[in-house]
């Protein structure tokens, strides 16, 4: 009777610890919806209020990851020091931080609108259009998304210890099944604010609905905390008895932890280059982040259910191989972005861009395995993994965007990136063996590995940069953008990371000379916002007033001299004034007024209508519609 008894009160609990993994995983859906809508809605807002730069961007997003990984490390800690595996006060714990990521919908905004009024009443920006603005600027984001972010990052380690406590099977895995369910949010949340919400609510609207999102997991949490209390703590798994990490690869522990790091870094980086490689051919910034977000969380999340679906059959070792043919896939991008690729027109933007998918897949293989392996479900141990994987996410923007990209250029950058991980598969495919047989991979990791690094070198070898398109040019690369000079006479051309800006045409002048011309009294000074190929800043200076003009992009008013002869000249009369920036904070923050403010208008979004201007532009003949 006793043994009856308790199978059957085995049986009914794990039925409501199968039930409670069901609602766990649609919780981490909305919450990874929720996610991306916060840090798209946030960037943007963020550089409304400080300016849009890629600096700032940069700021924006380490910080919303430093407070994911905080998160991560620090509720990790915090189920095993103080919460004891009691997963009513886990459950309460977990609504309490979705309803703080509510609350942040409506008080971000508010905060990034008095930081920006703050940094305007304490002094001019023209003091702070260098470092020192941006440590201002800086300190502000993240005194204002910090702390909203860490509770974003706790939700991890908090779902992971209830998980851990229902002793449900294969609950040494629950970090990976939370992770493909935050993966699907997130692409979610990537296609719904890019391409609805935002279009038909505006920022406040999808703020709102996401808001909404985090209240209703709050509540929902917060009235299964009490059905948690009749969970018998007979079948509650104590956190503290954990085993040791295993010897992945016959590798020492720690080295978890270095692959983590390693492809948090890489991943993160070569979204940075990719982003830059395929703007020719998908279009100006935002269309190209949000296509290649898309592509990169889909092929993710196809990666991470591969291994949830294959990844409890599979050896320790067994995924050897996969590091050989990751690193392989970090260089295709070079040959997609190829710009002598037989494939041409717009419709080829989805081929090239399909490239991708390959790597992103493989690393969404081997992420939640790497953390699955180092935490074995504690929750304390995925956090840290979580965190440092965080860690390099955070360092790979900015070694790519600040360094590896103006000092390489993009088809360098890739194979400097790729570097890394020949270097780990090489470690485990040349490892001693020390493994079980049953546990070797069934291919051979060496003759993969060597298949995989004599094709990463004959595909470089093939591949070009996107400037090699133009037999006469003039390159220039920093933190911002590769800016090519090209053409000659009438038929000059200036492209912005692969999208022409602008071409030699005497609109330029006129938009100058008429405004001055038809001023009441001869002007005093004059502001242009774009500098462009410099035609408007040279009319200017025609007028002997002193001229500022205000670029986004660091390397555009380098190339002067190229569309223009007297371009020397000119940048060093003491009229002239060239100031990098972004236009609209620059007028925000200025206390000088000007006779005349004019602005080069951007190119059409459209790549159709870009070319047709481009023609239209450099010929007086040209039909477009």
């Amino acid at each position: 009777m006793d043994v009856s008894q308790k199978q059957s009160e085995s049986a009914v609990s794990q039925r409501h610890g199968l039930s409670d993994l069901r609602w766990y995983f649609a919780y981490f859906v909305v919450s990874g919806f929720c996610g991306l809508v916060y840090e798209i809605v946030w960037l943007r807002l963020a550089m409304a209020s400080f300016g849009v730069t890629t600096a700032l961007a940069s700021i924006v997003i380490s910080m919303f990851m430093t407070g994911l990984g905080l998160g991560s490390w620090g509720a990790g800690a915090w189920t095993r020091r103080v919460l004891a595996g009691n997963v009513p006060r886990i459950l309460r714990l977990y609504s309490i931080a979705e309803l703080c990521v509510g609350i942040s919908s409506w008080a971000v905004p508010l905060q990034l609108k008095l930081g920006r009024r703050l940094l305007l009443h304490m002094g001019t920006f023209d003091a702070w259009q260098s470092w020192r603005y941006y440590l201002l600027a800086g300190i502000w984001i993240a005194i204002t998304l910090l702390p909203w972010c860490t509770c974003m990052g706790s939700t991890f380690p908090l779902l992971m210890a209830a998980i851990r406590q229902t002793a449900q099977p294969g609950s040494e895995r629950s970090f990976s099944y939370l992770y493909v369910a935050n993966v699907l949010g997130a692409l979610l949340g990537t296609l719904a604010s890019a391409f609805v919400l935002i279009e038909l609510l505006g920022f406040r609207g999808t703020l709102f609905v996401a808001g909404s999102f985090n209240v209703l997991l709050a509540l929902s949490a917060f009235a299964m905390s009490f059905a948690a209390v009749s969970t018998p703590t007979k079948i509650a798994k104590p956190i503290d008895a954990e085993p040791a990490a295993p010897r992945l690869y016959g590798l020492p522990p720690n080295a978890i932890l270095t692959f983590l790091f390693t492809t948090g870094l890489v991943s993160m980086g070569m979204e940075v280059v990719w982003i830059r490689e395929f703007t020719p051919y998908l279009g100006p910034f935002v269309y190209a982040f949000a296509s290649i977000l898309v592509v990169y969380l889909l092929a993710t999340l196809l990666g991470s259910r591969r291994y949830r679906n294959k990844g409890h059959s599979l050896p320790v070792g067994g995924s050897a191989s996969a590091w050989s043919l990751l690193a392989l896939f970090a260089i295709l991008p070079v040959v997609a972005a190829d710009p002598l690729l037989p494939v041409g027109g717009t419709e080829s933007a989805g081929l090239r861009l399909i490239v991708i998918a390959f790597f992103c897949a493989t690393a969404g293989f081997l992420t939640p395995l790497l953390v699955d392996t180092w935490s074995s479900g504690n929750p304390d141990r995925a956090g840290t993994a979580y965190a440092v994987n965080i860690v390099g996410s955070i360092i790979g923007p900015l070694v790519a965007g600040f360094w590896l990209l103006p000092w390489l250029g993009e088809r360098k950058a890739v194979l400097a990136l790729a570097l890394p991980l020949f270097a780990i598969a090489a470690v485990v495919a040349f490892r001693k063996p020390s493994e079980s047989a049953q546990a070797q991979p069934r291919h051979h990791p060496r003759l993969t590995f060597a298949a995989s690094g004599l094709a990463a070198i004959l595909l470089f070898s093939v591949s070009h940069d996107f400037e090699t398109k133009y037999p006469v040019r003039e390159v220039q690369r920093d933190y911002a953008a590769t800016v090519i000079a090209t053409g000659k006479g009438f038929d000059r051309q200036l492209l912005v990371n692969g999208i022409g800006m602008t071409v030699l045409s005497p609109d330029n002048k006129y938009m100058v000379h008429l405004p001055l011309a038809f001023l009441s009294r001869p002007p005093k000074n004059g502001l242009i916002i774009c500098f462009g190929m410099g035609t408007g800043f040279r009319s200017m200076l025609s007028w002997n007033i002193p001229t500022t003009a205000v670029e986004l992009i660091p390397s555009v008013p380098k190339l002067f001299g190229y569309f223009h002869a007297d371009a020397s000249k000119l940048m060093s009369s003491p009229l002239t004034r060239i100031v990098v920036d972004d236009g609209r904070r620059f007028l925000d923050g200025s206390t000088e007024t000007y006779d005349v403010i004019v602005i080069d208008p951007p190119p059409p979004p459209n790549p159709q209508a870009q070319a047709c201007f481009t023609r239209a532009s450099s010929t007086t003949s040209s039909k477009c519609t």
